[in-house]
């Protein structure tokens, strides 16, 4: 077991907290450049496909994860950055230009949409999403003469000014350097003051309005961050599919990422990556297994929800921590063995007694 002793308050902030970190994080970056001459070309596009999720996943976990607030209309988010991203594209925009206007497009509605969190929040704020989630899917299907309706809208490659990134192998690097980028700028905002009033707020919001945090501010930048990087998602989800329509952004979808985030494991950036690697794996998995299932089990249509829903009860009951979570207990049983106490990850209450008050 692994004892690191603290000299200095700037011990407590850095990345990485020991030589272990920067070994086994060297070692996956070294595997994941390695992927295009490792993996199938199929298996290199539900890599790439994981990490455009986990893009939106850490984008959901800052806002749902780290402040507290829930959103059931995510995916609305997912599709403005996607549809702003294929008219500027279609129109000769370069691919970077094209990008930033996706995340700032995203960013401003997330920033609209987060002034209803100023004064609802739980069940309500998640109407108040879902609603929203609605509204946009329905204008992307009647506003036919940008979006092309029910009818969907092609795509070009991305084109970085007169560099066309055609191949399945240069998209997946660029969907790699842009997930470190978002990860890592997630990590730094985390142990910035900003961040730390995030969590102040999803810890209690009145021991963090008594310290001189400003509600209102800071969940409206919640909002708009975690739509951003949403809208960054998106539009790398419209260049890998090369065709999106209004239905690929619908409540489904939505729920698709609340669930990758839930099961990963809240408050945790790595939670993020591996809910994406569950929400990508699990259809292929239930596929897989589907022939060896009697056939009114194998053949009904709703196998996927149900399993998925069965999933997340599961980690509810019994796993509230999620994947992440898990990990963490074993690592620890390890470490520890045969001194490990069953007790130590116990579920505490975060709330405080003023809370119970309201």
């Amino acid at each position: 077991m692994r004892f690191i002793f603290k000299t200095d308050y700037g011990q407590d902030i850095k990345l990485a907290k020991h030589g272990g970190h920067i070994f086994w994080y060297s070692l996956l970056l070294l595997l994941l450049l390695a992927a295009p001459w490792l993996f199938a070309e199929y298996w290199l596009a539900q890599l790439t496909f994981i990490l455009i999720y986990a893009i939106a996943g850490l984008g959901l976990m800052l806002l749902a994860g780290f402040t507290g607030l829930f959103s059931l209309g995510h995916a609305a988010f997912l599709g403005v950055g996607a549809y702003t991203q294929a008219v500027m594209t279609n129109a000769g925009v370069p691919f970077p230009i094209a990008l930033a206007c996706a995340a700032g497009l995203s960013a401003a509605v997330g920033l609209v949409v987060g002034l209803p969190a100023l004064r609802v929040k739980g069940i309500y704020l998640g109407i108040a999403t879902l609603s929203f989630g609605f509204i946009v899917e329905e204008v992307f299907a009647r506003w036919e003469s940008v979006t092309g309706g029910n009818a969907g809208i092609h795509i070009k490659a991305p084109d970085m000014f007169g560099w066309k990134l055609g191949s399945g192998e240069a998209f997946y690097f660029l969907c790699l350097l842009i997930a470190i980028g978002a990860t890592l700028g997630i990590l730094n905002l985390l142990r910035s003051p900003t961040g730390r009033a995030f969590v102040a707020i999803r810890d209690s919001e009145i021991s963090a309005q008594s310290m001189g945090i400003h509600l209102a501010r800071y969940k409206t930048l919640s909002f708009a961050l975690s739509a951003g990087l949403a809208g960054i998602a998106g539009a790398l989800y419209a260049h890998k599919l090369q065709f999106i329509s209004p239905d690929q952004f619908n409540i489904l979808q939505s729920i698709d990422l609340l669930l990758m985030i839930v099961v990963g494991g809240l408050g945790s950036v790595h939670g993020a990556f591996l809910g994406a690697i569950f929400l990508i794996s699990m259809p292929q998995a239930i596929a897989m297994v589907k022939d060896y299932l009697p056939a009114f089990i194998g053949q009904a249509p709703g196998l996927q929800g149900l399993v998925y829903g069965l999933v997340l009860i599961g980690f509810v009951l019994f796993e509230p921590l999620g994947l992440y979570g898990r990990w963490l207990k074993i690592r620890t049983y390890l470490q520890t063995f045969p001194f490990y106490r069953k007790g130590m990850f116990k579920r505490q209450k975060s709330f405080q007694k003023s809370d119970r008050l309201k």
